[in-house]
């Protein structure tokens, strides 16, 4: 019995040595705030410092307890006798940082400073607010995890974009529209006396990027969410944000003072609708104070608005935005929306409907305004109201969640995708009048900016359905607090945090990343092409899908091909969508010499014959780019592959499955995309380019009827 016992004994201590590695098998819910100890190379070992010297608040203390779990985990041995301290606070927290007189002025409510003293031993993270100096602490453990000197620090950062907003499409009974990563967050039926701890985690997380709010619901709204048991809900969620800077918004269905007011009509001019809407949000205020306000999507798609009655976008947004002004709340009205009427070009309804209007609506009204102006495809030019409407406040919705890039399991870094719409040119004050100007306020003078992203945020372990579309909610932070930031950069700074600083990791990593949403544009909308997904669902490729209730809820009506020649004629000669944009602008887009081919179809339909700058006729230019797509993710493949030894196993298992899966996928992609064209251009292939392997009726009979996300 004696060695039985033995063995049991080495195998129990070995089981209990095992367990914490065991444990720490990574699924990806720590993000980017990972905190694995540095190479020895890249400790510096500052010293934890102690609590607040003055006073303290809920804000200041998860500012301490963050510095000290970051430091704790970077730097696991203990700092010698002379290592640097770090002090933080506010002038009316910490006795040093009043007594250093430091520039914060005009930092604001968020801002922070970050400053190296004379001495070359202390380190200051200062601020006016203590949010501030929480927002500057998870800067400075970004510092350190990136690899960075933290020995001699001057930083100072103040965000650009003053609401910074998640728009989560959750429903009631916990689906996600449009969500790839499990159900929604929020436990609705067990709030709000069961709050879960993984909404301080989802706080924590956004506010180490400074998203500074949450609109909670589903922009097709219920009016169920503005019921007394709903608001009790929510207010649970806003007490475990409000110590992170994050404040919750609603979105409002139109139609509520019938549905749960008992009225007749909800036509904002009637003052008992008026009188309806004072009193909801007096009573939403009254249990959550620092309530952020209402997100609305009025006429489009079917939901209700002040076109019902008559009356404009502005009627109904103003009629809000005074409910909830008194408190301080503002009213962000989505300009996606669809008229009743088939237009000619659903790309300039958005300018059609909220242009005649600018300067009408109220001071805290902001209109929400999709990144282009049909739906979140793989490419758009940037939407013709950026720099049309100088007397409104204008923000930019962007998609987070990836319901035309592949779901969760293609790799696609959103972060090039909306650094090309910010950096576009929209000539409203002559040149250099870029996307990024218009949404931080600079060129309008705008009194309330905004950036919102529809989050890819579930219950899913790695909260977004997979590894690397993490990348895309921390981008998203990263572009709001700044929109004329890097997207590579962030990209390096990601890769770093959530996998490995280690160049030789960081440098394919990013490579990978910087060039996967030009891979997806490759093999699903080439060259200006777009709409061309599977209908409802959105999932594969579906550019024969024609019928159905609305013209412009097809693919045909997009890409317009027939035996002649492709692409949407948005010129003077077509549905004239260019007059929308200013005339420099416009002049880009209508000339063919001028125009960047990325948005050749978008703009232009052309002869198959259509000589491209790469010298091949317009149909060769086309299917190579969707096998150069193919390609692409095979080369994305072979790189990940190599990266095994700066991964856990477990992650770069999952990822290289992913892969897998979006190589079969951008190969469906191209082959139903090049049989559908085919069929109708009747043209050979390019040389050496294989044909489809099946015949194009069987990929349009596919079916895919549980897809994820309607």
């Amino acid at each position: 019995m004696r060695p039985r016992r033995l063995l049991y004994g080495l195998c129990l201590a070995a089981g209990l040595l095992l367990a914490p590695l065991i444990a720490r098998a990574e699924d990806g819910y720590d993000l980017w705030l990972r905190y694995r100890p540095l190479p020895q190379a890249m400790r510096t070992e500052p010293r934890i410092p102690g609590p607040p010297s003055m006073s303290s608040s809920p804000a200041l203390d998860l500012a301490q307890g963050e510095l000290q779990r970051g430091l704790s985990g970077l730097n696991p041995d203990e700092p010698g006798l002379d290592a640097p301290t770090i002090e933080l606070g506010t002038p009316k927290s910490s006795a040093l940082v009043a007594g250093l007189k430091l520039p914060l002025k005009d930092l604001g409510d968020e801002g922070y400073l970050i400053r190296t003293l004379a001495d070359g031993k202390t380190t200051v993270i200062a601020a006016n607010t203590d949010i501030g100096v929480l927002y500057g602490v998870f800067h400075y453990l970004r510092l350190m995890q990136t690899g960075a000197r933290t020995d001699k620090l001057d930083v100072r950062s103040v965000p650009k974009v003053r609401y910074r907003l998640l728009n989560h499409w959750d429903n009631l009974d916990r689906s996600v529209e449009r969500g790839y990563a499990g159900q929604s967050l929020w436990d609705w039926w067990r709030l709000p006396d069961v709050k879960d701890p993984r909404y301080l985690d989802y706080a924590r997380a956004n506010a180490s990027i400074g998203i500074n709010g949450a609109v909670l619901n589903n922009v097709n709204a219920k009016s169920d969410s503005l019921t007394a048991p709903y608001i009790a809900k929510a207010a649970a969620l806003a007490d475990a944000f409000r110590p992170y800077g994050i404040k919750v918004y609603l979105s409002a269905r139109f139609s509520s003072p019938i549905e749960i007011g008992g009225l007749k009509t909800a036509d904002p001019l009637d003052p008992a609708v008026r009188a309806f809407w004072k009193a909801k949000a007096d009573e939403i205020y009254k249990a959550i104070p620092d309530f952020g306000g209402f997100l609305v999507k009025a006429n489009s798609e079917g939901q209700p608005g002040p076109q019902d009655y008559g009356r404009t976008h502005a009627d109904g947004a103003n009629m809000l935005a005074q409910a909830v002004g008194p408190h301080g709340g503002i009213v962000m009205w989505r300009a996606f929306v669809y008229s009743h009427e088939q237009p000619d070009d659903r790309a300039k309804q958005g300018y059609a409907e909220f242009k005649p209007f600018d300067g009408q609506f109220a001071e805290n009204v902001i209109v929400q305004v999709k990144n282009g102006a049909i739906d979140f495809q793989p490419r758009e030019p940037f939407h013709p109201l950026f720099g049309a409407m100088p007397k409104t406040n204008l923000g930019l919705e962007v998609q987070v969640t990836k319901e035309y890039l592949g779901f969760s399991t293609h790799l696609a870094y959103l972060g090039p995708m909306w650094e090309e719409v910010l950096k576009a040119d929209t000539f409203a004050a002559g040149p250099g009048s870029t996307v990024a100007k218009v949404v931080d306020g600079k060129l309008h003078g705008y009194s309330r900016t905004l950036m919102a992203g529809v989050a890819n945020i579930g219950t899913d372990r790695d909260w977004s359905g997979s590894q690397f579309d993490q990348a895309n909610w921390y981008a998203f932070g990263r572009l709001a607090w700044d929109p004329e930031a890097s997207s590579e950069a962030i990209a390096r700074d990601w890769a770093a945090m959530t996998f490995s600083p280690d160049r030789r990791f960081t440098g394919p990593a990013v490579a990978m990343m910087m060039g996967s949403r030009e891979a997806v544009v490759d093999y699903m909308t080439p060259i200006g092409l777009h709409h061309l997904m599977g209908r409802s669902h959105h999932y594969g490729p579906g550019p024969w899908v024609s019928g159905g209730e609305r013209a412009d809820w097809t693919s045909v009506y997009y890409h317009k091909a027939d035996k002649a020649g492709i692409g949407f004629d948005r010129t003077a000669s077509g549905s004239n969508a260019v007059a929308q944009y200013t005339p420099p602008a416009a002049a880009g887009f209508s000339d063919l010499s001028k125009i960047d081919e990325k948005d050749l179809l978008w703009f232009h339909h052309l002869p198959w014959t259509y000589p491209t700058r790469s010298g091949r006729p317009l149909w060769d230019e086309l299917v190579t780019r969707y096998s150069r797509g193919v390609r692409s993710v095979e080369g994305m493949q072979a790189s990940w592959a190599t990266l095994a030894p700066y991964v856990d196993p477990e992650r770069h298992a999952q990822v290289a499955i992913y892969l897998a899966i979006q190589r079969r996928e951008a190969q469906w992609w191209r082959d139903a995309s090049v049989a559908y064209f085919q069929s109708i251009n009747g043209l050979p292939l390019p040389k050496g380019e294989a044909p489809p392997p099946l015949p194009l009726e069987a990929y349009e009979r596919m079916q895919f009827p549980y897809a994820p996300g309607i």
